[in-house]
């Protein structure tokens, strides 16, 4: 899964390299389709593009630039699609002319950097989460960790909260589920793709926090899952709805996916948070690409749902080697049929 991932990473890379004079100084050639957003979906878009390109010709520049920039890129009409984990209500996709719809589901996870404790042995709830980044908890020797962390000895070192600099769906997410899990920080600071930080450091993009994490004795961070496997990171054991510590792998993202609600098939928004099965990893999301209804070249359109219409047929694997869950084939058989509300294009068949 490593060298899979680095490879993705590679591509996705490239990409951006392609990209940095199209988004702001014009486009590509005509036959590619470019993109820009979510750093949390960057890899299997790499993926994707590199398969993709091979089977179809459809050449994609993906710019990882973060979501709250990819849905501004996507508004300014400066890219074919946006890409962000934070989903737009219905009200914002009419005001600028989008439709919007899934492509993966993956995690967020918790990763720490306490001497002597490895991937799986810090045990933490919702609540010590939202106390450890709103500054109510500073040591991690604190009792309230050590309550939910019997016979394991625990650092006398303060924590160092890390977190995103930039505006970030993985920090949607990761906001959404603290506001979930404490009312306090529901009140206080909310869920967003940036909010005022009570505390902590700042790093840009998932491998900056991860970079941070690693190089910072006492710090905790949140990436999404393939960064925090990629870079061998200790990963924290988290309580699910059922009372029980479950670890983030393949299992727990399943369970959760199979709990999800997939009936609004107007914004295809899905929440997959605190999921009720046993098991479930309690911070999932899927990640979301945003396509104009009215676009101004709907060749370009067209061949972005040829692209997604390959990914949905055949870039499951590559989803599932990046440890990202794919959709079920009802959710993307409806997405084909939504896909009909964009002016000018004949969805793929």
């Amino acid at each position: 899964m490593t060298g899979t991932f680095r490879r993705a990473v590679r591509v996705a890379a490239i990409c951006v390299a392609a990209t940095c004079g199209v988004v702001g100084a014009g486009r590509a050639r005509a036959a590619d389709i470019v993109g820009a957003g979510s750093s949390f979906g960057a890899p299997i878009y790499g993926a994707w593009a590199r398969d993709a390109k091979q089977a179809t010709g459809i050449a994609l520049n993906y710019q990882s630039i973060g979501s709250g920039a990819g849905q501004n890129q996507v508004l300014a009409r400066t890219v074919d699609f946006g890409a962000s984990d934070a989903p737009m209500n219905a009200e914002r996709l009419r005001a600028g002319r989008l439709m919007q719809f899934p492509t993966v589901m993956g995690a967020v996870v918790p990763v720490v950097n306490l001497p002597g404790l490895g991937a799986g042995q810090v045990r933490l709830t919702g609540p010590l989460l939202a106390a450890l980044y709103a500054g109510d908890i500073t040591e991690w020797n604190d009792p309230r960790i050590a309550a939910v962390n019997p016979g394991l000895t625990l650092p006398d070192i303060p924590v160092a909260p890390v977190r995103r600099a930039d505006g970030s769906g993985t920090t949607f997410v990761f906001t959404s589920y603290l506001s979930r899990m404490s009312p306090a920080w529901k009140r206080d600071q909310g869920a967003a793709t940036s909010v005022a930080w009570p505390t902590g450091e700042g790093a840009r993009g998932n491998d900056g926090v991860a970079a941070a994490v690693r190089n910072t004795e006492g710090a905790i961070g949140y990436v999404e899952y393939a960064f925090a496997a990629r870079n061998g990171m200790s990963m924290v054991l988290l309580r699910d709805r059922n009372g029980d510590f479950v670890a983030a792998g393949a299992d727990g993202f399943a369970a959760a996916a199979r709990s999800a609600d997939w009936s609004d098939t107007a914004t295809f928004t899905v929440d997959l948070l605190d999921a009720p099965g046993a098991g479930a990893w309690p911070i999932m999301s899927a990640t979301y690409v945003l396509v104009p209804v009215d676009p101004a070249d709907p060749a370009r359109a067209g061949a972005v749902l040829r692209f997604f219409d390959w990914a949905f047929r055949n870039g499951d694997a590559a989803a599932r080697a990046l440890q990202y869950v794919p959709l079920p084939d009802a959710v993307k058989a409806d997405i084909r049929h939504g896909w009909s509300v964009i002016r000018g294009v004949a969805p793929p068949t």
